[in-house]
């Protein structure tokens, strides 16, 4: 077969593929691609179509794989930039999370990829196999505060404030000058009420980095809630001369300083 005859004839295949994949036809569409692949090795089309319905497939290396190769073949091609770009973008963390999966299984014991998997799941929004994730590595790597870091981080955003409370404590004593560590610790005692502790928390803090605007804005909330009303004003004019932006859209909607909701001193720092 002529050379023209085998390209017009990969050509029929690619549409086919095109035509099977839009009716959902996965597997039957990819045999069509690959067809046209072997009679057109260099069909960059092809190999960009064949990428698509693999990560369909949830194949995600063997798409990455095509989508390398179709830039490989045409470099100059913006639909297969474009094409790349939208596999990574839309399954990027999933891929990732294979990948995590696959070393697991190769090391079972390897904390930096259960601490890795834990912070994709995190990402993807699973948040039970993120803990479990966290707490595998703990378990793996019990003097490493990271892992803890990552699984109190979840917690709190979570809402479950109480139980991120001891990882903190633990991170803290692991790595005496983890400024987020000790914040994120006066946050949680903050909300839960237990005001003395929060203030050791965040004068650590303060020891830590002083200048810090996060700090200043949630020693503030501490103030307010336990009615030092001059005490927040000083140190949320401190927050907002650093970052305005960030801190002002905070205080719109934090429930901490409702007590001073309506007075002109607050509201003038909007």
């Amino acid at each position: 077969m002529r050379d023209k005859d085998r390209i017009a004839l990969s050509d029929r295949h690619n549409a086919r593929g095109i035509e099977l994949a839009d009716h959902g036809m996965l597997d039957e569409a990819a045999k069509e691609f690959r067809k046209a692949i072997e009679l057109d090795p260099e069909s960059a089309h092809a190999y960009d179509n064949l990428g698509t319905v693999l990560a369909e497939k949830q194949l995600y290396r063997e798409a990455l794989s095509c989508y390398l190769t179709a830039i490989r073949l045409e470099p100059d091609a913006p639909t297969a930039h474009y094409n790349l770009a939208s596999f990574l973008a839309t399954h990027g963390l999933e891929m990732a999370a294979e990948e995590y999966r696959e070393a697991i299984d190769l090391d079972p014991e390897y904390p930096d990829a259960h601490l890795n998997l834990g912070i994709t799941y995190a990402d993807l929004g699973k948040v039970k196999e993120a803990e479990q994730a966290f707490e595998r590595a703990i378990e793996l790597a019990p003097d490493d505060p990271l892992p803890r870091q990552e699984l109190a981080i979840l917690l709190m955003e979570e809402g479950r404030t109480r139980q991120a409370v001891p990882h903190l404590r633990e991170v803290t004593k692991l790595d005496p000058e983890n400024f987020d560590a000790f914040l994120d610790l006066g946050i949680c005692y903050t909300q839960l009420g237990f005001y003395d502790e929060a203030e050791k928390a965040f004068n650590r803090c303060r020891e830590l980095a002083p200048e810090e605007p996060s700090l200043a804005y949630h020693h503030a909330a501490l103030h307010a809630l336990r009615g030092r009303e001059e005490e927040a004003l000083r140190l949320l004019r401190q927050a907002v001369e650093k970052e305005p932006e960030r801190v002002r859209a905070w205080l719109r909607n934090d429930r901490m300083f409702d007590a001073l909701r309506g007075k002109e001193a607050f509201e003038s720092l909007f």
